[in-house]
């Protein structure tokens, strides 16, 4: 087991570094550079400008400045922020916690809530339970995250008035300990069922049919015909050998959620990874934009590492050399 995890942190590297200098590369493709967001090219002085970007390594080839980025990292150094000065290794270490509280919530309520309805209606197949669960993942994988958001925002927000609908915590409350926490919570509420109602639609399905699978076993046949309680049965053999499925999935969802979903972050105003990134991206920060990505590729990776040492323990006969 432990040669086998060296060997997947070791094949992680070349992995990484291919994603940033994919993503160096199309960020250069892309015409203009953060100065043309900082300064109007048509009224700055085109001396002036061109000197500017001489200095910064804007006028380098691409492969030079990538090549120069990378002898950075390795230096542990993320590069700055053209517009306000700051390490960019500050600015995701700033928001990266708030990042993982959602990420962690919208998991949390996804998963949890997610399984036991998948197994309860595989359990009560065809029933009006089985087909009324069926309808609501189907419209939660259907509908436009975008749009789910706008939804809350306006019925729970706007309409119920009952939740905000905007930010980590309110402003200039001068709230500290449990009820700065408390009102945390309360902000947290909106954007994490935002985030997480898609991922349990899915969990949902995929619950569901793998249940079904396991039902069909002839384990579980053998379980009934030793007399074994139904409970035992459905826990131990049947949603135990059903989990690879869903370990997947989990797996899958790892990097997307904890990286800060983009849509939902920028919607409710979330001070974190995925509001971060759309501003970069507006300003062309390339090196925010390149830290990001290269957090991103880690977390699928870890991610998979995750979901592959989940299987070893939901199932006894995987093996790892």
């Amino acid at each position: 087991m432990r040669r086998y995890l060296v060997q997947r942190l070791l094949s992680m590297i070349p992995l990484a570094v291919g994603v940033t200098l994919v993503t160096f590369a199309v960020l250069h493709l892309v015409p203009g550079n953060p100065l043309d967001v900082m300064m109007n090219p048509q009224v700055t002085d085109p001396q002036r400008l061109a000197k500017l970007e001489a200095q910064l390594g804007f006028r380098d080839p691409w492969p030079v400045q990538y090549l120069r980025w990378l002898a950075q990292l390795l230096q542990g150094n993320l590069g700055y922020s053209y517009l306000t000065g700051r390490p960019v290794i500050g600015l995701i270490g700033d928001r990266l916690p708030r990042t993982l509280l959602l990420g962690g919530a919208a998991m949390a309520l996804a998963f949890a809530g997610a399984i036991p309805l998948g197994v309860v209606s595989a359990l009560r197949r065809y029933t009006v339970f089985d087909r009324l669960v069926t309808l609501i993942s189907l419209a939660g994988i259907s509908v436009p995250e975008f749009f789910l958001c706008l939804l809350l925002v306006y019925w729970i927000g706007l309409q119920l008035n009952v939740l905000p609908t905007s930010g980590y915590e309110t402003l200039y409350s001068q709230r500290t300990g449990v009820a700065l926490w408390l009102d945390r919570l309360h902000h947290l509420i909106l954007p994490a069922c935002a985030l997480a109602l898609p991922l349990m639609a899915g969990v949902v399905r995929f619950t569901r049919s793998s249940v079904l699978d396991a039902l069909s076993g002839d384990y579980v046949r053998t379980a009934r015909a030793k007399g074994l309680p139904r409970p035992r049965v459905i826990y131990r053999h049947i949603l135990r050998n059903s989990l690879i499925s869903v370990i997947t999935l989990f797996g899958l969802t790892i990097p997307t959620v904890l990286s800060g979903d983009f849509v939902v972050e920028y919607i409710f105003g979330w001070p974190g990874i995925g509001t971060l990134s759309v501003v970069s991206v507006q300003n062309r920060e390339y090196s925010i934009i390149l830290a990001v990505t290269l957090l991103t590729a880690v977390l699928v990776l870890l991610g998979n590492l995750v979901a592959d040492m989940l299987y070893a323990l939901a199932d006894p006969r995987v093996r790892y050399a």
